[in-house]
């Protein structure tokens, strides 16, 4: 194990696009770990403020793939119902009241293998009007093509959101439907047409510490690192293949530090990125949110619920905000 003198050299030296880099920082003391990601995170943010975003289903269930911790797979056994693209009227009343409610960035998610040219005018559509009601917008439609992605960008498109999930030796065990240059490839049709890159994973899948460190990796080996990285806790839903293995023990597979010193590497790393946490934070105490928050996590969904897992609502969070002296940000 390095020295924290040692680690900090290593990454002036080299950077921290090097795996054994990220391990090294893996193997930190905590809180020696825990003040380095505080110190870059007060180089490039502002170190108080936490973006409030706010997550929209357009297009729930149904879903081609076999992703095993998602309930709206068609091969999950959640009560999930298929349901159609929402109507555009509706996406627009919800991003006005996410608005109301403090939210800057507005990202809309449809349960899609990858989107059909029919729906294209519609979600174009949306992005215009969310955008001009002075949100940033965010959307997950699955796979895109060349062409789908310029048309988004035209749009007015801010983010897409493509996670990678995990490390690309892992994945298999998570997804079959598609592979890990398949998400590569979207990544790299996405950033071609210039819209930035929301890109990030899911923890406690029963990955190892070695995946969480591949996993990163993969993240900044891309030829820019995402502008913005959701960290997700997995939430066990019965009826998904995770779910069924792991229900009633949130978090079971990385425990509350585990997940902060990983949310502090993802800081330190990419230390220009906006960093969320996501999923799984309803099962998280204050303390471990502080935890993440101190780590360099400078984003969080708001309101009652993530496509169709549960979340902290927005009373709980501003009382921890208060508790913690942090402010809504931009």
């Amino acid at each position: 194990m390095q020295g924290t003198d040692a680690v900090q050299e290593g990454l002036d030296r080299k950077g921290c696009k090097e795996r054994e880099q990220i391990a090294a920082l893996f193997d930190l003391p905590f809180f020696d770990l825990l003040m380095m990601a505080r110190s870059v995170h007060h180089s490039y943010h502002r170190p108080n403020e936490v973006q409030l975003s706010t997550l929209l289903s357009i297009k729930t269930g149904g879903c081609a793939e076999d992703c095993g911790y998602c309930s709206q797979s068609v091969a999950a056994e959640s009560g999930v119902k298929a349901e159609k693209l929402m109507d555009v009227e509706a996406v627009i009343s919800a991003a006005a009241e996410a608005k109301a409610s403090g939210s800057t960035r507005f990202c809309m998610g449809a349960a899609w293998r990858e989107p059909k040219e029919r729906d294209m005018p519609k979600l174009l559509e949306m992005v215009r009007s969310v955008k001009a009601m002075g949100l940033e917008s965010c959307m997950t439609l699955g796979m895109l093509t060349q062409a789908q992605a310029d048309a988004l960008s035209e749009a007015g498109l801010d983010y897409y959101n493509h996670n990678i999930d995990t490390s690309p030796e892992f994945y298999s065990q998570v997804i079959t439907t598609r592979t890990f240059q398949d998400r590569l490839d979207t990544l790299a049709r996405v950033r071609a047409s210039g819209i930035s890159v929301c890109c990030g994973g899911i923890m406690g899948m029963g990955e190892t510490r070695d995946d969480r460190i591949d996993f990163l990796h993969a993240l900044v080996s891309l030829p820019q690192p995402p502008e913005s990285v959701p960290l997700n806790a997995l939430v066990p839903i019965p009826g998904t293949v995770l779910g069924d293995m792991l229900a009633g023990t949130p978090m079971a597979q990385i425990d509350e530090i585990e997940f902060a010193r990983t949310v502090a590497v993802a800081r330190i790393v990419m230390p220009e990125s906006i960093v969320r946490l996501s999923a799984g934070r309803e099962s998280m105490s204050d303390s471990a949110q502080a935890l993440c928050f101190l780590a360099g996590a400078n984003s969080i969904f708001s309101g009652d619920r993530l496509l169709t897992t549960p979340n902290n609502g927005q009373s709980a969070d501003a009382a921890l905000f208060q508790k913690l002296g942090l402010t809504p940000g931009s």
